[in-house]
């Protein structure tokens, strides 16, 4: 499996940061040939579902997720400690494995944590470093587009 965590900090308030990186269609716009189209309806929760779908056309593939644990932040969290946090399980026929995504208050705003672990099937073990290296540069540049966009109504909104 390969895995990989990715930090970012941004001026934004726990909550504002918490709204843009759950805004799921939004994270199509920072990954290349990809749409998400969200499954469930209402607001995101345990259970929620989406699919990122990548490729041109009837070429490409699906990444379905489904939400398996959902903590929005919490009003009265202290600088550091953790205010958000989203898990995924991946549950694709071709990409299986699992994404984290936390929000924690800090003195200049928030760190957002996205931290994923996934498997390509049929793809060599040995290529779990590249693999790496790809997420973390793909989601990488997600996360930073998230961030820097204007306001958003979030998964919830």
């Amino acid at each position: 499996m390969a895995f990989f965590r990715i930090d970012r900090d941004a001026p934004l308030t726990v909550e504002e940061a918490w709204h843009r990186v759950t805004d799921w269609p939004a994270h199509g716009a920072g990954v290349p040939l990809t749409r998400v189209r969200v499954v469930t309806a209402g607001p995101t929760r345990v259970g929620s579902r989406f699919t990122a779908r990548t490729g041109l056309g009837r070429l490409g593939f699906d990444d379905p997720m489904e939400v398996v644990r959902w903590e929005p932040p919490a009003p009265g969290e202290g600088p550091g400690r953790a205010a958000g946090l989203c898990r995924m399980e991946k549950r694709g026929r071709m990409i299986i494995g699992w994404a984290e995504i936390t929000v924690r208050e800090t003195p200049a705003g928030t760190r957002v944590g996205w931290t994923e672990e996934l498997r390509v099937r049929g793809l060599p073990r040995f290529c779990d470093g590249l693999l790496a290296r790809a997420g973390r540069s793909v989601f990488g540049h997600t996360l930073a587009g998230l961030l820097a966009g204007g306001p958003s109504r979030g998964a919830d909104g």
